[in-house]
């Protein structure tokens, strides 16, 4: 079975995390230049933890998960695919709370065949490349929980792909490379930090 040839579900309610989770992220250091949203557990007959698509922007989806409260959480999420249209990875994103060095976090999931001692690598269209360290596996993947910064994110908004690039563990002299599409993303941003803004 080679890398990437299997789906990799979205374990979304797990990673709808507390706001501050980014922030005690590691920095990035600098080099020179995965299927539907399910809850984790049965949803209520009402429909509370159960994930639904608020909006579209371009790429990306608003996604959310339905609340007792009625303050159902959000973020911005795009299901990665390579050439031949499999899905083997996904990103989503959040806004965080002012006054730290990360305005957003990110969450990314890539398979499990992936050699974490390369971390995660994202460049956008060609600038510098940044690397990320993975914070947890489970079954459905490994996972990276990163810190975005203020010029990180206008780089987002003004690419037009950023690439995540990772290394299989079963061959180590080859990367793997990802693109993530950046259409409607600053709308997008804008949106998820509209949803999780507090009510008044």
């Amino acid at each position: 079975m080679s890398f990437f040839s299997k789906l990799i579900p979205l374990v979304f309610a797990a990673s709808v995390a507390m706001p501050g989770f980014a922030q005690e992220a590691p920095a990035p250091t600098e080099t020179p230049a995965p299927a539907d949203a399910t809850a984790a557990g049965e949803a209520a007959d009402d429909g509370i933890g159960k994930p639904y698509v608020l909006e579209n922007h371009g790429d990306w989806e608003l996604r959310c998960v339905r609340s007792p409260d009625g303050s159902d959480p959000c973020q911005l999420y795009q299901l990665l695919k390579e050439a031949g249209g499999n899905a083997i990875a996904e990103i989503s994103l959040l806004a965080l709370p002012e006054g730290g060095d990360a305005v957003a976090g990110a969450t990314i999931i890539t398979p499990l065949e992936t050699l974490l001692t390369q971390q995660v690598n994202i460049t956008v269209d060609k600038g510098k490349t940044k690397r990320y360290p993975f914070t947890f596996c489970t079954e459905v993947g490994c996972v990276a929980r990163v810190g975005f910064t203020e010029e990180d994110l206008a780089s987002f908004r003004k690419g037009v792909t950023a690439v995540i690039t990772v290394v299989p563990v079963a061959d180590p002299s080859r990367t793997v490379d990802v693109a993530v599409s950046l259409k409607g993303f600053t709308a997008g941003f804008e949106a998820v930090k509209k949803a999780n803004a507090p009510k008044e």
